[in-house]
C-alpha cells in the first residue's frame, strides 16, 4: 500500500527530542514549556468536587454555560469589551485544537496563510493539512521586530489568514497599539482573517500592556483569538483553552470543533468557571512571571550566554554566538550531554531551520532548579 503523506516534512518533533535526551542524561529540562509546579490546590479539589457531582460526561459542544459567563466577564474586566457568551466563546481541548479549528473551518486548498516565523509549531502543519499555502515571513534576532509594509507585500488574492501571535513563542517579544493599527490598516478592505494566538496574555512584563486584538473593534470584525488557561493556572496537561470571535466567524469556527472533539474536558471546565470567580487568580501573573524572569536573569548573570530582551511569555532567548559555530540543535545538544541543562534550538520554529545562534530556555520552574541551570552553565 503506497501511502502520500500530507505532511511529510514533519517528523518527531524538537521537544519531544530534547526532553527525551534530558531524562536520558538526567539533565535539568529547560526545553519544554510547562512548569515543573502544580496549579492551585483549590483547583485541583474543584475538579475533584465536580467529579464527584457527576460532571463526567460529554459538555455542551460550545462549553458549558457558566464558564463561557466567566470567560465574557474577565473579557469586559480585563480589556472593557463585551462579548456574548453564547454566539462569541467557545471552549477548547486547549489552544492548540482551538488553532487548528480556527484555520480549518477557513482555509481551502490553495489559500495562503501568512505566518511569522519563528513561530510555534502547530501553526505549519495545520495549514498544510487542509490544503493551504503557508507564506513565510522572517523575523530576525536580536529584536525579531515587523516590517508590516513588508508583510503587507506578501498579501495576494489567494491570502486567507494572517497568523500573529502576542506575547510571542519563542521569542518574547510583544506587539503594541502600533503594530495592531498597522495590521489594522494592512487588513482594512481585503478578505483576509487574522488569527490572533493570545495564551500568554497575562504573561506580559514591565508595565506593559497585552494589544489584544478584542481591544480593536474594526480588527476583532475578522479575528479569532486563542487562550489556554494551560497557561493561565499552570495545568498545560488538561488541555483547555478557548476562542474568542464575532458570531459568524464563530458558528464556522463551532462546525470544524463538534466534528473535532465536539466538546472539552467537563470537569475541568466546571473547576474552571468555580475558580474564576476570583480575578486575583490570574490578575497576579504578570508580576508572578516577571519575578521568575527576572530571577533566571540573576541566576543567568554569571554565564557568557547574552540575553535576548523578554518582554512576556515564561520564556527566555540567549545569544551563543561568541560562545560557538556550532548549529544551534548541535549546540543544544552538548549543553544537554555535557553540561546537565537542555535548552530548544531556535532555528527548529523556522520552515528554513534559519539558525542565528540563539537558544530558548523556559523559565516557568521552581527557584532552586533555575538556580542549578544557571551555575551549571557557568562552565560553558
Amino acid at each position: 500500500m503506497h501511502i502520500e503523506s500530507k505532511l511529510p516534512n514533519v517528523g518527531t518533533t524538537i521537544f519531544t527530542v530534547m526532553s527525551g535526551l534530558a531524562t536520558q542524561v538526567g539533565a535539568i529540562n529547560l526545553s519544554q514549556g510547562f512548569p515543573n509546579y502544580n496549579p492551585s490546590p483549590r483547583l485541583q479539589q474543584l475538579v475533584t468536587e465536580h467529579m464527584q457531582r457527576g460532571d463526567n460526561q460529554y459538555s455542551p459542544m460550545p462549553g458549558i454555560p457558566l464558564l463561557r459567563e466567566r470567560i465574557a466577564d474577565k473579557v469586559e474586566q480585563v480589556y472593557g469589551v463585551k462579548v456574548d457568551p453564547d454566539t462569541e466563546i467557545t471552549v477548547t481541548a486547549g489552544g492548540t485544537q482551538a488553532i487548528f479549528c480556527a484555520i480549518a473551518a477557513f482555509v481551502r486548498p490553495g489559500d495562503e496563510v501568512i505566518l511569522l516565523e519563528p513561530c510555534y509549531d502547530s501553526y505549519r502543519p495545520s495549514v498544510e493539512t487542509v490544503g493551504g499555502v503557508p507564506v513565510i515571513y522572517s523575523l530576525h534576532a536580536p529584536d525579531y521586530q515587523v516590517d508590516w509594509a513588508a508583510v503587507k507585500k506578501l498579501i495576494t488574492p489567494r491570502t486567507r489568514m494572517l497568523c500573529i501571535n502576542t506575547p510571542q513563542n519563542p521569542t518574547g517579544t510583544i506587539l503594541r497599539d502600533a503594530d495592531m493599527l498597522a495590521i489594522q490598516d494592512m487588513l482594512r478592505g481585503t478578505n483576509v482573517l487574522l488569527m490572533s494566538d493570545e495564551v500568554y496574555e497575562h504573561l506580559i512584563f514591565d508595565g506593559e500592556q497585552h494589544a489584544s486584538v478584542l481591544l480593536y473593534p474594526e480588527l476583532y470584525e475578522r479575528s479569532l483569538a486563542i487562550y489556554s488557561f494551560g497557561k493561565t493556572y499552570h495545568n498545560t496537561g488538561w488541555k483547555t483553552g478557548y476562542c474568542v470571535a464575532p458570531p459568524i466567524l464563530t458558528r464556522e469556527f463551532r462546525k470544524v470543533h463538534q466534528f473535532n472533539v465536539f466538546s472539552a474536558n467537563h470537569p475541568m471546565q466546571a473547576a474552571f468557571a468555580d475558580f474564576m470567580a476570583d480575578p486575583a487568580e490570574y490578575l497576579g501573573l504578570p508580576d508572578f512571571y516577571q519575578q521568575k524572569r527576572d530571577f533566571f536573569l540573576q541566576a543567568m548573570s554569571a554565564t557568557r550566554f547574552k540575553p535576548l530582551v523578554c518582554k512576556g511569555t515564561y520564556f527566555q532567548l540567549f545569544d551563543y554566538s561568541h560562545l560557538s559555530d556550532e548549529a544551534d540543535l548541535d549546540f543544544c545538544k552538548r549543553l544537554t550531554t555535557q553540561y546537565g541543562v537542555a535548552a530548544i534550538p531556535v532555528s527548529s520554529f523556522y520552515s528554513d531551520g534559519r539558525d542565528d545562534k540563539v537558544i530558548r530556555l523556559c523559565f516557568a520552574k521552581t527557584e532552586d532548579l533555575l538556580e542549578r541551570a544557571g551555575k551549571a552553565l557557568e562552565k560553558v
